[in-house]
């Protein structure tokens, strides 16, 4: 039996680590990222770490903003003297490897997830930096500021349709002539990215449905793929490793 084929639909940057586990599970990686990333030294971040002492928190949701803040401000992370909150396990890694502590990452690695700590922590009247792309869902800075307290929202970088579609495109001609198995997904913008690079949105939803096994990360990138009428399946913790393990489960079983 040949290699089962993924598509991997995230950042170029961030796409190494999965395309590794795709080959170590015995499959063959095709990286198309829907999406680029580009740290950028805006205002609102330049307030943000002029409030630096004023911090009682701070929120890394993605190692971007790592990137990003080591990038145009490279001092900035080892003169932190306040609480840290993070999303995701490879957020927290990088954290720790800049020499940071990590107070609180929640189970659940969604806003929903952070904010349903701070909640039970009942973590109020503190003054909160977040910084992250502007494309970001509200639901964290408007949930931490209706428990009372003061976010300072900064703009770390773009999310930004593809630079290079013609290999988004590439992807689509190779799933009509059935050489893709399957497709992952790791964010709403990956998929709805997508979907823009498509003349013909319904045909491209039929040609996932008909033809591939579609998996995303966890239930935030989920109701996109349920608006497109996607049938999908995402793992219980939301990581990419736990991500492929369930795709090779489904494909193996």
């Amino acid at each position: 039996m040949s290699k089962p084929v993924v598509a991997i639909t995230r950042p170029k940057d961030r796409a190494k680590k999965a395309c590794e586990i795709v080959e170590k599970l015995g499959g063959e990686a095709i990286l198309a990222p829907t999406l680029d990333l580009k740290p950028v030294n805006t205002e609102s971040l330049k307030k943000l770490v002029s409030k630096k002492d004023e911090l009682d928190w701070i929120v890394f949701t993605s190692p971007t903003t790592i990137v990003s803040l080591n990038q145009f401000y490279p001092d900035f992370i080892k003169s932190l003297d306040c609480k840290l909150a993070v999303i995701g396990n490879k957020t927290g890694k990088l954290a720790e490897k800049n020499g940071l502590k990590v107070d609180l990452m929640p189970q659940d690695f969604t806003a929903e997830g952070l904010l349903e700590e701070f909640k039970k922590q009942g973590i109020t009247n503190n003054t909160i930096g977040i910084p992250r792309t502007a494309s970001a869902r509200p639901t964290l800075p408007e949930g931490l500021e209706e428990l009372g307290n003061t976010v300072i929202l900064a703009e770390a970088y773009k999310s930004l349709f593809p630079m290079d579609d013609e290999k988004v495109k590439e992807l689509i001609i190779k799933i009509e002539n059935n050489d893709i198995d399957a497709i992952t997904f790791t964010s709403p913008l990956t998929v709805e990215n997508f979907f823009e690079v498509s003349d013909d949105k319904e045909k491209l939803a039929k040609l996932l449905n008909d033809k591939l096994l579609v998996v995303c990360i966890g239930p935030i990138t989920a109701r996109v793929l349920k608006k497109y009428d996607i049938d999908h399946i995402y793992p219980e913790t939301y990581t990419v490793p736990d991500m492929m393990e369930l795709l090779f489960e489904k494909l193996n079983g």
